[in-house]
C-alpha cells in the first residue's frame, strides 16, 4: 500500500484531492503515508482520527500534504468547517465518501478492499503483501 501511495504521490500537486474507501485496517493510513514520502513532506504520518486532520508541510517547496479522518465527521457541512487548504494542498481524506457535496467537483476515489475472511485490522503495516484490491477512479 505504501508504494501504491508514492506512485500515486508522484502524480499529485496542489489543489488534488483523494479520497481513501475502505473497510478497518485496509491500508488507508498506509497509502497516505506513501504518498506524504512521494510529495516530500514532514513525517511521520499517522492515523488523524482523534485530531480530524493534520497538515504536514513540504519538506521540498512543493505543496503540503493535508491528511484529514473524517470518520467522525456526519456531513460535508463539518468536512467544510475544519477550513482546509483544498486549493494549495494535496488533500487525502479517509472515510470521506459522501461528504464532498459543495466542496468539490473533482477528486480522486480510491477503493480499498480486504479479501473475505480477514479480520480488521489484520493488515500488515510493514512488508504490506496480503492481496487487497484497489480501484483508482477520476469523479464525478
Amino acid at each position: 500500500m505504501e508504494a501504491l501511495g508514492r506512485r500515486l504521490g508522484r502524480t499529485l500537486g496542489a489543489g488534488d484531492l483523494v479520497v481513501l474507501s475502505g473497510p478497518l485496517g485496509a491500508g488507508k493510513t498506509t497509502l497516505t503515508r506513501g504518498v506524504g514520502e512521494a510529495l516530500g513532506v514532514r513525517a511521520p504520518i499517522t492515523s488523524p482520527t482523534f485530531v480530524l486532520a493534520r497538515t504536514h508541510p513540504s519538506l521540498v517547496g512543493g505543496p503540503a500534504l493535508v491528511h484529514v479522518d473524517a470518520y467522525r465527521l456526519a456531513s460535508a457541512r463539518e468536512l467544510d468547517d475544519l477550513d482546509l487548504d483544498f486549493v494549495g494542498s494535496v488533500v487525502v481524506v479517509e472515510w470521506g465518501a459522501g461528504m464532498l457535496d459543495g466542496i468539490t467537483d473533482e477528486w480522486i476515489e480510491v477503493l480499498i478492499d480486504r479479501p473475505a475472511g480477514q479480520a480488521a485490522g489484520a493488515a500488515v503495516e510493514v512488508g504490506g503483501d496480503e492481496p487487497r484490491t484497489v480501484a483508482i477512479v477520476r469523479r464525478p
